[in-house]
Parts: structure tokens; sequence; C-alpha cells
């Protein structure tokens, strides 16, 4: 099984060097990996979970920190499922690995009712088993192959359909607070993981368990993002930006922002925004 690039071109190193720039960065930025952490890097076949061990297997060879990386995939028992591919792939590429087994799918199937959405039980039942590994396995990061398209998309799903205004956080501390969640592609756009994947020539799984459900949610979400880029290029990437640059006293959650103390704050003369003291307007 071809596990590398023969001969790699110069386009190529280029990518590969953006790629690993903006997972460092990521990594940096939201203090993701720690010097002694086991990363659990969650292998699903598909081109981003591929292309986020490949890269974490490359900055660990030059990190200043040293950390562990174990590979773990989880069977879920879909009929025609390729069993052996990812154990080949991940022998080959001599990382440790683990194959979880767990019939998901008669689960998801018995309880979903014909032509609905099967991704939320699917997703729910996948992490209760993979986080149960990492609690077995002094696991103290779990890495998922989410990508700054994902984080952007989930972040208008939630605003049409569920009323709230959040997204995919780059690194998450789970409800129990007992794992935590990086994602260290947050930086990366999906189109370069898309050339990377071809590139590296990733023996990709498709995902078939619910079809092509043309009908989800995110399916009409991502064509409308790809119809704002191809007329608005960047757009995507500005959406992204607005992400990290949050203003809580510009928009409407008293939870978030004590409205309440503006009066308090006016009366001191300090910027509600930067908490700043204000300078008096000079009005010679």
């Amino acid at each position: 099984m071809n596990t590398v690039v023969d001969r790699p071109s110069t386009t190529f190193k280029r990518l590969q060097a953006r790629l690993r720039g903006l997972v460092g960065k990521a990594i940096e930025d939201y203090g993701m990996i720690a010097d002694g952490d086991r990363v659990m890097v969650c292998l699903s076949g598909g081109k981003d979970s591929y292309t986020l061990l490949d890269v974490l297997l490359s900055l660990q060879r030059s990190a200043p920190i040293r950390f562990e990386l174990v590979a773990v995939n989880l069977d879920q028992k879909q009929p025609g499922f390729p069993a052996h591919v990812l154990p080949e792939y991940l022998a080959a590429l001599g990382v440790p690995f683990e194959i979880l087994e767990q019939d998901t799918y008669s689960v998801v199937k018995r309880v979903i009712p014909e032509g609905r959405t099967m991704c939320g039980l699917c997703s729910r039942l996948r992490r209760g088993r993979l986080y149960r590994y990492a609690e077995e396995n002094g696991i103290t990061k779990i890495a998922l192959g989410h990508h700054r398209d994902d984080m952007v998309e989930t972040l208008f799903l939630n605003m049409f359909f569920g009323g709230k205004l959040k997204a995919m956080p780059p690194k998450l501390l789970s409800e129990d607070a007992r794992h935590v969640v990086i994602r260290p592609l947050a930086y990366v756009p999906e189109r370069e993981i898309e050339r990377y994947s071809r590139a590296r020539n990733f023996p990709i799984i498709p995902c078939r368990l619910c079809g092509s459900q043309d009908n989800l949610q995110r399916v009409a979400v991502k064509k409308m993002l790809a119809d704002w880029e191809r007329e608005f290029p960047g757009r995507t990437e500005t959406i992204f930006s607005a992400m990290r640059n949050v203003a809580a006293s510009h928009l409407a959650d008293p939870a978030t922002f004590d409205f309440s103390a503006l009066d308090a704050l006016r009366a001191v003369g300090v910027d509600p925004a930067s908490g700043s003291a204000v300078e008096p307007w000079d009005e010679r």
C-alpha cells in the first residue's frame, strides 16, 4: 500500500509546509498539546482524519515537546465496511493503533425512522465508545479531524436551526469534564485537505451508513457557503476570522455580557468592550 508520495513535487512540499504551519499555529494558539500528552487521533477512514494523523506525525518528529500518538478507529459494523484497510495502512505506517468494534449501525437503523437524519445518533454512540477507550487507556487529548469549513458550517447550522450563536471550538472540555477534545485542523480550509489527500493517495473509506441523505441541513449550509465563496472569494475565511474576534458587548446575550453594568461603567469612563479607560473627547 502506498503511504508516501514518490518524489514529492515542489507544489506538494509547499502544500505540506502550509498544512504543518496552520496546524502548528492552531496547536500553539489554543494550547492543544502539552509535553507528555497521550493524544488519541480518531481515524474514520475519511480524508480529514487521514490528513490530521499525517500532519501530527510529521510535527511529532520535529516538535520541541514530546507527545504520543495513538490512532483509533471504531468499526461500526456497517455492511460492506472494508475492515482490512485501516489496520493494513496503520501497520505499514508504523503508528500505534487500536481498532474498536461496536455495532452502532444496527442501533441507528433500528431507532431512526427511514428518511430521517442518522448522523446525530451515530455521532453520540461513536463518541461514547471513543470516550470510554480514552478513559481506560490514559488518553489526555482526543484529536478530531474537523477543519475550518466544518466549524463555519456548524456556526450557521446553530444559527439557522438552533437559534444559538455557537460553533465547533478548536478545544473543548467534554460535558462530564473528563476529556479534552482538540481540533488541530481548525485553521485548515477543506480544499487544501482535499488536495493533500489526493497527493498522499490515502485509502479513503466512504461512510455509507446513511446513504447520500441529500436532505441534510449541513448539505444545504455547505452549498450556501460554496455559492458565497464562488461569488465572493475569501468569504469563508472572513467568517472564520469573525468567530475569532467576538465583541460580546455588541451582541444581545445578557448571560454573556453584563448590560446592567453599563451605567456604572459610564460613570467611571470605561469602555465596556475593552475594559480600558476612555480618553475624553478633544473638542477644541
